[in-house]
């Protein structure tokens, strides 16, 4: 699912686009519909990765880009293997939760975006998420969990600490937090539950065939019960036109 509003964002040819902890890759074949970008899909998982490429490779032989180039890397978001200031978009969707090191997460971040460009960071939110550890223990104690649940004002002045000024936000997918307050209910580990399983065949037929009443019921409960929360931030600092103009006509 796609937490990211890209209507928000002006990605414009030539841009560089990083999604770090891309997973199966859904927000880095999103960017790459937009004209002439070059997409940086980066992830520890191998598993993941091998599948971000396949919806990658897929969207070309479907026509369903916009003309880029991407390129997939096995990537430790404290420890990117890049060059300082060389993306105009970073993206970091449900990752942040899971790192032990957030500081350095967070400064590796800024690191490789340019002055005056955009960082797009979504998280669980407070209250879903808060419920989900609540009702399982085992929610959390799996290897690679969330190890944290932040409140608003706290990432955003981890972020803004670090460099960057937030201008916008807001909260997404709201249709699927009762699936996972039901599935802590009966055992996050379990696979036989008739109302999970009965949820999760609804949230797929709702990815699928997107109709008017689920979208109008997800925009209305988002600000309620949201189970994301993205918030947009921009690096301190500015690149004037004429130099971004520049430095990709030098590209």
């Amino acid at each position: 699912m796609i937490t990211v509003d890209f209507n928000r964002l002006t990605i414009l040819p030539g841009d560089r686009i990083l999604d770090i902890g891309c997973g199966p890759g859904r927000h880095a074949c999103e960017a790459f519909r937009f004209r002439d970008v070059v997409v940086v899909g980066a992830d520890m998982n191998e598993d993941d990765l091998r599948e971000a490429r396949e919806r990658l490779t897929y969207h070309e032989m479907l026509g369903e880009t916009g003309g880029g180039v991407w390129g997939i890397s096995v990537a430790d978001i404290t420890r990117l293997p890049f060059k300082d200031n060389c993306y105009d978009l970073v993206i970091c969707s449900e990752v942040m939760e899971h790192i032990p090191d957030e500081d350095t997460a967070v400064s590796e971040l800024i690191r490789v975006l340019k002055p005056g460009k955009n960082l797009v960071v979504s998280v669980p939110r407070y209250f879903p998420e808060r419920l989900c550890w609540a009702l399982s223990d085992s929610y959390t104690g799996s290897s690679g969990g969330h190890i944290r649940i932040y409140k608003k004002e706290q990432l955003i002045r981890l972020l803004e600490t670090a460099g960057t000024t937030k201008w916008a936000d807001h909260y997404a997918h709201s249709l699927h937090t009762p699936y996972w307050w039901l599935k802590c209910l009966v055992g996050p580990e379990r696979d036989d539950s008739v109302w999970v399983n009965l949820y999760h065949r609804f949230l797929v037929w709702d990815m699928m065939e997107h109709p008017w009443i689920t979208r109008f019921m997800d925009k209305m409960l988002n600000p309620v019960m949201g189970k994301s929360m993205t918030l947009y931030f921009k690096k301190n600092g500015y690149l004037t036109e004429l130099t971004e103009v520049t430095e990709k006509e030098n590209d």
